[in-house]
């Protein structure tokens, strides 16, 4: 009976915080010009005093003022960014955003699926577009996410998708882009003792992975299959290169047993996580596999390795001519997102390399590129215009977004919660 009232409780606070969730913006009803403006072009290129135009959701013009000076604006709204900072909207890559609310409530987690070999999973149309946590994410210039699936060895189909939206269908950018793969970790932990140990299973679950593989590849050859099997039908477009196989892998040496399977197997690999990347980045660099990072603001996994060394990873990758972009763990944390590649900056990475890896890396590693992450004329407006610097915590303020040239809401429950207890104390002066 407590588990049924503290289920209950805990959706009566969900449903409180889904009334304050503010509805998708409307299309773009009037061409816009953004004056004044220090521009992020996410390219490792910055304009100083830029001009931006767009016309229903389309960026039309970017340049400098004096450019601009030399073309007609009638009919165009100006904003004023006079003194202010405009970025390519930054996009959250492997999240679970949206796929759940509640970490501690069951039924509000829609990341995972039973079983080991899940390839035919979608984790699309568990999107939750009305989820309390996405107006918090996108209130700090998270504009595009990549949701995915986590459990298993091979979790699912992740897609891009727009951070707001009436539904999953609206809300889709690139739909089933890749598969997820969990590779098999060279160390397992025990909570009875508290401590890492060397995974005897480790080669019997690679064993296993190549292994579904094989058998995908024989069941794709046939010309008509009976009976269907979704599971190896959904490998298809997978083994012919067609969708990206992103593979979660930490330690150097399972980074190199990635690349060589991705090898046998002629995968599209993008390595996540890669902690250890910079270890193995000549191979990387070799082999032409991005790598998405994870939390640079975190300590270092070895009891022998240099105490900054997350910090200093974007830097060494970057020196090595290996694509990369940042990531975050979780749901709620991608609101921090700006603050790993800030972090990265003073480690080394050229201020504008830390936004491209926000915004035109991640754009390209996800191949959406042609669409959005950078700031250029045939692009969508996704955007945004920051107070101050975005990757940093102290200044950065993000004042106006849009998506697709539609001016979305920033409000969300945690600015509606200090507004409200900001009043409070108000009152009791």
């Amino acid at each position: 009976m407590r588990v049924y009232l503290s289920i209950c409780l805990l959706c009566f606070v969900t449903a409180g915080l889904l009334a304050q969730v503010p509805a998708p913006a409307p299309a773009q009803a009037s061409p816009l010009y953004i004056t004044g403006a220090t521009a992020h072009l996410g390219n490792g290129e910055v304009v100083e005093d830029a001009v931006l135009a767009f016309v229903n959701g389309i960026i039309t013009f970017v340049g400098t003022a004096e450019e601009a000076a030399e073309r007609s604006w009638n009919g165009y709204e100006p904003i004023d960014a006079a003194g202010k900072h405009l970025y390519p909207g930054f996009i959250a890559t492997a999240s679970t955003l949206g796929l759940v609310d509640i970490s501690a409530v069951r039924a509000t987690r829609d990341y995972n699926e039973t079983g080991s070999m899940n390839p035919s999973l979608r984790s699309l149309i568990a999107y939750n577009t009305d989820s309390p946590v996405i107006p918090t994410v996108r209130s700090e210039g998270v504009l595009m996410a990549q949701i995915a699936p986590t459990g298993g060895r091979v979790s699912g189909l992740s897609s891009i998708v727009l951070l707001d939206a009436w539904n999953w269908e609206d809300a889709a950018l690139a739909a089933d882009e890749g598969l997820f793969v969990n590779w098999p970790s060279l160390f397992s932990y025990s909570w009875r003792e508290r401590r890492y140990s060397p995974n005897k299973k480790y080669e019997e679950q690679v064993q296993e992975l190549e292994d579904f593989m094989r058998e995908a590849q024989a069941y794709n050859h046939l010309e008509s299959p009976d009976p269907v099997n979704l599971k190896l039908e959904a490998m298809a477009r997978v083994l012919a290169g067609e969708r990206q196989v992103y593979v979660r892998a930490q330690e150097a040496k399972e980074i190199l047993h990635a690349l060589k399977w991705a090898k046998e197997f002629g995968l599209n690999l993008v390595i996540v996580d890669g902690r250890d990347a910079w270890m193995v980045a000549e191979k990387l660099k070799a082999a032409e596999v991005p790598v998405i990072l994870r939390s640079t603001q975190s300590l270092p996994s070895r009891v022998d390795g240099d105490i900054d060394q997350p910090f200093k990873t974007p830097a060494q990758l970057q020196e090595a001519g290996v694509l990369f972009g940042f990531g975050h763990e979780g749901f709620w944390q991608q609101r921090n997102l700006a603050f790993q590649a800030g972090q990265a900056v003073g480690y080394g990475l050229e201020y504008e390399e830390a936004v491209a890896g926000l915004t035109g890396n991640l754009a390209k590693i996800l191949e959406i590129d042609e669409q959005v992450g950078t700031l250029e004329v045939g692009k969508e407006a996704t955007l945004f215009i920051s107070q101050g610097d975005a990757l940093e915590v102290r200044n950065g303020n993000v004042e106006q977004a849009f998506v697709q040239g539609r001016a979305i809401d920033l409000d969300n429950v945690q600015k509606a919660l200090y507004r409200k207890f900001k009043q409070k104390y108000e009152q009791e002066k």
